[in-house]
C-alpha cells in the first residue's frame, strides 16, 4: 500500500472527506508516534474519498502534534493596546468619512431652500401694482386674466409625442413609430382655433426625475440632488409654490393622480384622489382612476384649481419603451381625455397639458439627453390668448417659465424662489390692435417678474454665499438698468416703442443670466472635489492595507505612529483656520476637513514606510498576483475615461480575456498546469504510487476555453449607456412584455425559466459533489428546500408579468395582488437564508463510528461571521483541533479497542460553500429588479465564475514539498 507524507492539512476538494481507516497504538512503517498525557494514544490515520461515494481507505500519515498551525489567539490583543487600535480604528473612519464628503460635495448638487413666501400685501418693488393694474378691483401684483385653471400632467409625455405623422420624400423609407399622430386633437385645435392654442417645447433641467420636475414646476426654481434646509430628510416642500398661493388666496384645489402629490403638498388640497405609483409594470390603474373622477369633478363646479397627474405613458415606457404598440394605445387615450376636457371647458378657464419629462429610447429618464428633457407644453383657452397665429416650429421654453406665468395669469404672487421667465406672449393685448398698448403689457410682466427674482437673489446672497459673485454685481447693474428705463417709459407712455423694446430685452437678459448663473452654481459637478475625494479614499484604502499585513509582525505597535498623525492633522486643520480667517476668505468646513486628514494621512504612511516598508518587499503587500492586479486597476483607471465608457462592452470583454490567457500563460511558465486528479484510486481502494505530479495543461486550457466562449455568448446581451447614440443595445435585454408574438414570448419564457432552473441544479450539484448538501444544518436545509421555492416563485411572477396585460378583467385584481406579493415572497426567502448562512456559515460534517451506533456530529469553530482574519485563516486548523479533542476524549470514555471510523465532510469547500450560497441567494433579487431574460446573463456569469476559480485552483499544488515513499 502506498501513501505520501506531509506535515500540512490537506485542501484539495476532490480528496475530502478524510477518513481515518484504523487506530493502533503502535504507529505503522513510514509514521510517527504521537505523545499525548505521558502515554501513547491510537493514531489516527485519514483516508480519504470523494463524499458522493462510499469511504474508500488509504493510508496517510498526519503528524498531530507538530503538522497543526497555531492560530494566533487574541492577534491584535498580544500586539498592540486596545487603545491604540480604537483610536486607529476611529481615525480610519474619520478619513473615510472626509474623502466621502469631500467626493460628494462634488457630485451630489446641492443648494439653500429659504422658507421666504411672496404675499399681495408685500409687492417686490417699490410699486404696488403695475401699469394697466391700477384701479382694478381684487388687482395682486397684476390683474387676473382666468379664474379657473385645469392642469393635466402627463408623466414622460416626450415632446414628439405630441407631433404628427412624418410624411416621407420620394425615394425615402416611410416613418412609423407607434407613438406618432396619437395625439391628434392638439393639432386639430391649432389649426381650428390659432389664437386660442399654443404649443411650446418644454426644456426640463436635470436630473428629470419626476420630483424633482415637480418641485420645479411648482416653486419655479432648480432643484438637484439635494435640497439642504428646513425640510433636510423630508419630501415636503417648503418652499414658496403655485399649490400654497392657491390655497392661501381661498382657491379650491383638487388633486387626482401620482400619491407623490401627497408627500410633497400634505393637507393642501380640498378635494384629492390619489393612486400608488410604485409599480412600474401597472399601465392603467392611475390613469382609470383619473379618468373616473375627472369628468364628473369638471361638471360639478366645485373647484377652482382642477390637477390631474397621469402615469401611463411613463410606466409604458418603462416596461415596453416608446417603440410599443401599447404606447400607442396610451397616447390615443389621452387623446381623448383632452378632447373631453376641451369640451367641458368655460371662457374663464385655462387649460394646460404638459409632461414633466421625456424619456429615452428605452423609455428610461433621469439624465440630461434631448430626449429626457424635451417635454410638451399645450396651453388653450376658449377665448383668444394670443395675437397671432403659432409659428411653424414650436418655441423651446424652460420648463420652470410655467411658474410666473401661471400665477400672474391667475392673479396670484409669483412664488418667493422662481428664476423662471413669463412668457411675455401672453400678456399681449388680444383685442387691442395697438402695438405699443401690448409691448407695455409684456414690459410690466416682465418687469414684475424681474422685481421678484432680484428680491430672491438678494434674499439668497445674504443666506448662501455659493453665487459667482463677479456675475451677482453685473446682474444687478443690469436690473438696476432695466428698471430706470422702464420707470422713465411710464412717465411718458405714448410713444418711444423702439425705447420699449430695448426695455424688454434688457429685462429678457436678466432673467436668463440669473437663470444661467443658477445653473452654473447649482447644477455642475465639481471635478477638482471628486477627485480629490477619489484620492484620499483610495489613500485610506491603501493604508489599511498596509496596516493590515504588517500587523502580523512581530513588534509592530499602532501608537508610535498615531501621535504624529494626530499633531499634524491639528496642526494643518490650524494653520488653515487662521488664515482663512486672517484674509476673509469663506471657510469651508468639507475643505478643511479634507485638508486636515490629508495633512494626518501623509506622516503616517511616511513614517509607517521609512521604518517598516523598507524591510520587506512591495510585492509581498499586494493581496493579489501583479499581472492581475494591474489589469483590476487598469479596469478601474478606466472608468475615469470618457472614451472607455462610450466603449466599455468592447473594453470590458477584452481586459477579462486577456486575464484569462494571462493567467494560463502564467500557470505554463511556472509549470503549475495540473492535471484534473493528482490522485488514482484503483477499484479495491488501495493508493497506489503516484510519483511527482506530471505537467500537462490540457485540462486548465479546457477551461480557458470555456471561459472565453462564456463571454463571447455574454457580449451577446449588453445595454448601451444613454450618452452614446451610435450604440444599439441588445434586444434580448427588454422585458417579455415587450413582445407582440405570443410564440416567440412563450418561448423565451421557457428559456429564461430553463436558465434559472440550470443555475439552481449547477449550484446544488456543486455543493452536493463537495459534500454540502450532507450537513443537517438550517443553512443546508435551506439550500435543499429553500432555493427550489425561490425558483419557483420567481418564475411564477415572470409569468404574470409577461401576461398581465392580457389577463381577464376579471382576474386583473388577483393578478395585480399576486404581481406584488410574490417578489416580496422570494426576496423574504433571500433574506431568511441569508440570515441563516450569516449565523452558521462554518459547519463541518462528521460522522464516526466505533462499533457503537452511528453519530453525527457538526463541527462549527465560530458562530455568526468571522470576528478577526485569524478565524478566516485558520478555519480548517481549528476544525481538525475540534475533532482531535472530541475524539480523544471519546476513545477515552469508551475504553473500546474497535477501530474507529471518522469521516469530515465539507473540509475541502469550507470557504467556497459559503460564498456560493450567499452569491445564489443575492441573485434572486437582483433578477427580481431585472428583465426577465436578464436570468440568461447571470447563468453566464456564475459559469464564469466557476471556471475562472477552477482555474485559478489548477495551479495550486495539493500537498506540500515531501518525499514521495511507498510502503508494501
Amino acid at each position: 500500500m502506498g501513501g505520501w507524507k506531509t506535515d500540512g492539512y490537506l485542501s484539495d476538494p476532490e480528496m475530502m472527506p478524510f477518513v481515518p481507516c484504523r487506530t493502533s497504538s503502535e504507529a505503522p512503517a513510514g509514521g510517527d508516534e504521537v505523545p499525548a498525557m505521558g502515554r501513547s494514544v491510537p493514531r489516527l490515520h485519514f483516508c480519504g474519498a470523494r463524499p458522493q461515494a462510499r469511504p474508500l481507505h488509504f493510508r496517510a500519515p498526519f503528524k498531530v502534534s507538530q503538522g497543526l498551525p497555531k492560530p494566533p489567539y487574541t492577534p491584535f490583543s498580544l500586539k498592540m493596546q486596545k487603545i491604540s487600535v480604537l483610536l486607529f480604528l476611529a481615525w480610519v473612519c474619520l478619513l473615510f468619512y472626509a474623502g466621502i464628503a469631500l467626493f460628494t460635495s462634488g457630485f451630489l448638487l446641492t443648494r439653500w431652500e429659504l422658507t421666504n413666501h411672496s404675499s399681495c400685501q408685500e409687492p417686490p418693488g417699490p410699486e404696488s401694482l403695475p401699469w394697466g393694474s391700477r384701479g382694478k378691483p381684487g388687482a395682486c401684483w397684476m390683474a387676473s386674466r382666468f379664474s379657473r385653471v385645469v392642469l393635466v400632467l402627463i408623466d414622460a409625455l416626450r415632446f414628439d409625442f405630441a407631433q404628427p405623422q412624418l410624411s416621407h420624400s420620394s425615394g425615402e423609407p416611410p416613418v412609423s413609430l407607434p407613438f406618432l399622430g396619437k395625439l391628434g386633437s392638439l393639432k386639430k385645435i391649432l389649426e381650428i382655433q390659432p389664437h386660442h392654442a399654443r404649443l411650446y417645447q418644454s426644456k426640463a433641467d436635470p436630473p428629470t426625475t419626476t420630483m424633482q420636475r415637480l418641485k420645479a414646476l411648482t416653486t419655479g426654481s432648480l432643484p438637484t440632488f439635494i435640497d439642504v434646509g428646513n425640510n433636510f430628510a423630508s419630501y415636503a416642500i417648503v418652499e414658496d409654490n403655485l399649490i400654497k398661493q392657491f390655497v392661501s388666496t381661498g382657491k379650491r384645489v383638487v388633486f387626482m393622480g401620482d400619491d407623490t402629490w401627497k408627500d410633497l403638498f400634505p393637507g393642501a388640497f380640498s378635494k384629492a384622489f390619489f393612486f400608488p405609483s410604485f409599480d412600474v409594470r401597472d399601465l392603467h390603474t392611475v390613469d382609470n382612476g383619473i379618468l373616473e373622477h375627472l369628468y364628473p369633478t369638471m361638471d360639478s363646479g366645485e373647484w377652482d384649481v382642477l390637477i390631474a397627474h397621469f402615469l401611463g405613458v411613463d410606466h409604458c415606457g418603462h416596461k415596453h419603451g416608446p417603440d410599443h404598440p401599447e404606447m400607442a394605445k396610451k397616447l390615443s387615450q389621452m387623446d381623448q381625455m383632452i378632447q373631453g376636457l376641451v369640451e367641458r371647458l368655460e371662457n374663464d378657464t385655462l387649460l394646460v397639458v404638459t409632461g414633466d419629462h421625456g424619456m429615452t429610447v428605452s423609455g428610461n429618464h433621469g439624465g440630461d439627453s434631448e430626449l429626457e428633457t424635451s417635454a410638451v407644453l399645450f396651453l388653450y383657452s376658449p377665448t383668444a390668448l394670443f395675437p397671432s397665429a403659432p409659428p411653424e416650429k414650436p418655441e423651446v421654453i424652460p420648463q420652470i417659465s410655467l411658474v410666473p406665468t401661471l400665477a400672474l395669469l391667475l392673479g396670484l404672487p409669483i412664488p418667493f424662489g422662481n428664476i423662471g421667465e413669463v412668457m411675455a406672449e401672453l400678456f399681449s393685448e388680444v383685442e387691442d390692435s395697438q402695438p405699443h398698448s401690448s409691448a407695455l403689457a409684456q414690459a410690466s410682466a416682465l418687469h414684475l417678474n424681474a422685481q421678484q427674482v432680484f428680491r430672491f437673489l438678494h434674499t439668497y446672497s445674504a443666506a448662501a454665499q455659493d453665487l459667482q459673485v463677479k456675475e451677482l454685481h453685473r446682474l444687478q447693474n443690469l436690473f438696476s438698468k432695466a428698471s430706470a428705463n422702464y420707470q422713465r417709459l411710464l412717465q411718458s407712455p405714448q410713444g418711444a416703442e423702439a425705447a420699449l423694446q430695448t426695455v424688454i430685452t434688457e429685462m429678457q437678459q436678466f432673467l436668463r443670466g440669473v437663470r444661467a448663473m443658477c445653473i452654473e452654481s447649482w447644477a455642475r459637478f465639481s471635478l477638482v472635489r471628486m477627485a480629490g475625494g477619489v484620492a484620499l479614499l483610495a489613500a485610506t484604502c491603501f493604508l489599511c492595507l498596509l496596516v493590515s499585513q504588517w500587523a502580523t509582525s512581530p513588534g509592530f505597535y499602532l501608537r508610535p505612529l498615531l501621535v504624529m498623525p494626530v499633531t499634524c492633522g491639528l496642526t494643518v486643520a490650524t494653520v488653515c483656520t487662521g488664515l482663512l480667517a486672517t484674509t476673509g476668505l469663506q471657510l469651508d468646513p468639507v475643505v478643511l476637513g479634507a485638508m486636515a486628514a490629508v495633512g494626518s494621512l501623509l506622516p503616517f504612511l511616511w513614517k509607517a514606510w521609512a521604518g517598516w516598508g523598507s524591510r520587506r518587499s512591495m510585492a509581498s503587500l499586494l493581496p493579489m498576483p501583479g499581472p492581475v492586479l494591474l489589469l483590476l486597476l487598469i479596469r478601474f483607471a478606466g472608468l475615469f475615461s470618457d472614451s472607455f465608457v462610450v466603449a466599455e462592452a468592447r473594453a470590458a470583454p477584452f481586459l477579462l480575456a486577456s486575464l484569462i490567457l494571462l493567467l494560463v500563460a502564467q500557470l505554463h511558465w511556472e509549470g503549475k498546469l495540473l492535471p484534473p486528479k493528482l490522485l488514482t484510486i484503483p477499484r479495491l481502494g488501495f493508493l497506489t504510487p503516484t510519483g511527482p505530479p506530471r505537467h500537462h495543461g490540457m485540462h486548465t486550457l479546457g477551461l480557458g476555453v470555456g471561459l472565453l466562449l462564456c463571454i463571447r455568448l455574454a457580449g451577446l446581451f449588453h445595454r448601451c449607456p444613454e450618452e452614446t447614440p451610435a450604440c444599439s443595445s441588445s434586444p434580448w435585454l427588454s422585458p417579455l412584455a415587450s413582445m407582440v408574438g405570443g410564440r416567440a414570448k412563450n418561448l423565451w419564457y421557457g428559456a429564461c425559466v430553463g436558465a434559472l432552473v440550470s443555475l439552481l441544479a449547477a449550484v446544488r450539484l456543486w455543493l452536493h459533489r463537495y459534500g454540502n448538501l450532507k450537513s443537517p444544518e438550517p443553512s443546508v436545509l435551506f439550500v435543499r428546500w429553500g432555493l427550489p421555492l425561490m425558483v419557483l416563485g420567481t418564475a411564477a411572477y415572470w409569468a404574470l408579468a409577461s401576461g398581465a396585460d392580457e389577463a381577464p378583467p376579471r382576474l386583473r385584481a388577483l393578478v395585480a395582488g399576486a404581481s406584488v406579493m410574490l417578489p416580496r415572497a422570494v426576496a423574504g426567502l433571500a433574506a431568511a437564508g441569508l440570515m441563516l448562512l450569516l449565523w452558521r456559515p462554518v459547519a463541518v460534517l462528521v460522522k464516526a463510528a466505533t462499533g457503537a451506533p452511528r453519530t453525527r456530529t457538526v463541527l462549527a469553530p465560530f458562530s455568526g461571521p468571522p470576528a478577526s482574519q485569524a478565524d478566516l485563516d485558520y478555519v480548517v486548523p481549528q476544525i481538525y483541533r475540534h475533532m482531535q479533542e472530541e475524539f480523544r476524549g471519546r476513545l477515552e470514555r469508551t475504553k473500546s479497542q474497535a477501530p474507529l471510523t471518522v469521516a469530515a465532510y465539507q473540509l475541502g469547500s469550507v470557504y467556497s460553500a459559503a460564498m456560493v450560497t450567499a452569491l445564489t441567494l443575492l441573485a434572486f433579487p437582483l433578477l427580481l429588479l431585472h428583465a426577465e431574460r436578464i436570468s440568461l446573463v447571470f447563468l453566464l456569469l456564475f459559469l464564469q465564475s466557476f471556471l475562472l476559480l477552477h482555474l485559478l485552483a489548477a495551479g495550486i499544488p495539493v500537498t506540500t514539498p515531501g518525499k514521495y515513499i511507498s510502503q508494501p
